[in-house]
């Protein structure tokens, strides 16, 4: 009788086998289709109902790490939850940014119809967060963050370097936003180093971030463009600046105030700042996120961080002397941190026994 109930026991789990490979791999299963009852079984055999929300489960588990589907889809996780957590512990001294990014993110996600694309535009010395908080959004809302198959990074400089390329770079990117549209239902576009974007570029992006009218268009509803750019840093630290002058903290600066401001230096033409005016003129940018310059302590809390990162010990003089290697301005105040807390993880290389 046991030797009975073992052999039943292995066919059984033979089709276990047979029914998970089918829904992860879906190759081989053709020829036995005709042998396989509804549940995908052989005549005589069923899966119980636990067994099957088992199999259902495992297969979920297996696409975690593997690509089961013809889209980049099955990869989107949109933790919106680890991205309001990360926001708030690992960016530091930017109680704008991280309020402006959560929630217009998590509106975007939660609307079942968007009128049109998220449009994010970040500005801010270097060293400030902006590409921190770029690579934060890939992470939680992407499995393969960055690498993942609905992300696209665009560095000007890099990717369209010579103007008199400016014909193929348009159709290039074209083909490439389109392209990436098509394979997932929301695609992340990052475009560093925007200040640096020729405007005639913006007549093969503008179309992806526009209102649409029409259910044709539909597929470009779920994009989500980022800009990041040095523009209107000066502004931003001179506000900042004003504040701590006039001994008040920086968290009572207010987002209407620092809008204003970016929206009049912005909307005049310059050569570095053409795409960004045309983008405000016509009403694509949604919100312009301020990156306030970097004060001493936090400069400390990104040493603290990169020394947690590496899992090396660190003590509080440690980490103010990674914050006294770097420079401060302006001349007199010596209150921010020039390069933010860009070189910093190459800064604790210093102290490794």
């Amino acid at each position: 009788a046991v030797k009975k109930h073992l052999g039943a026991v292995g066919a059984l789990s033979k089709r276990y086998w047979h029914y998970l490979a089918c829904k992860v791999w879906q190759e081989g299963c053709e020829e036995k289709e005709e042998e396989q009852g509804e549940n995908g079984l052989s005549t005589g055999w069923s899966l119980p109902l636990v067994g099957q929300d088992y199999l259902e489960i495992l297969s979920a588990w297996y696409c975690s790490f593997g690509k089961c589907c013809e889209t980049g889809d099955c990869r989107i996780i949109n933790n919106i939850t680890g991205l309001e957590a990360d926001l708030s512990e690992q960016l530091h001294g930017q109680h704008l940014a991280k309020e402006v990014v959560f929630r217009a993110v998590q509106g975007f996600l939660q609307s079942p119809q968007p009128k049109k694309a998220l449009v994010l535009s970040f500005h801010g010395w270097s060293g400030t967060g902006k590409n921190f908080v770029a690579r934060m959004v890939a992470n939680h809302l992407y499995r393969d963050g960055l690498k993942s198959d609905c992300v696209r990074v665009f560095i000007s400089l890099f990717h369209f370097p010579h103007h008199t390329y400016l014909d193929s770079y348009k159709a290039q990117l074209q083909r490439q936003l389109s392209e990436t549209l098509q394979l997932c239902r929301q695609s992340l576009f990052i475009f560093d180093e925007a200040e640096k974007l020729h405007s005639s570029l913006l007549d093969a992006i503008r179309p992806f971030m526009a209102h649409y009218g029409s259910k044709g268009q539909a597929d470009h509803q779920r994009a989500i463009f980022l800009f990041l750019s040095n523009l209107g840093g000066n502004t931003i630290n001179e506000v900042a600046l004003d504040f701590w002058r006039a001994g008040r903290a920086r968290e009572e600066i207010s987002m209407e105030l620092l809008e204003q401001r970016l929206r009049l230096e912005l909307q005049e033409p310059a050569e570095n700042g053409d795409a960004h005016s045309h983008l405000l003129r016509e009403s694509l940018i949604d919100f312009l996120v301020p990156f306030l310059p970097l004060e001493f302590h936090h400069v400390k809390l990104c040493a603290r961080d990169a020394f947690l990162a590496r899992g090396l010990p660190y003590t509080e003089a440690t980490l103010d002397e990674v914050a006294r290697m770097m420079v401060f301005v302006p001349k007199e105040e010596k209150l921010f941190s020039a390069q933010g807390c860009k070189s910093v993880p190459q800064r604790i290389n210093y102290f490794l026994p």
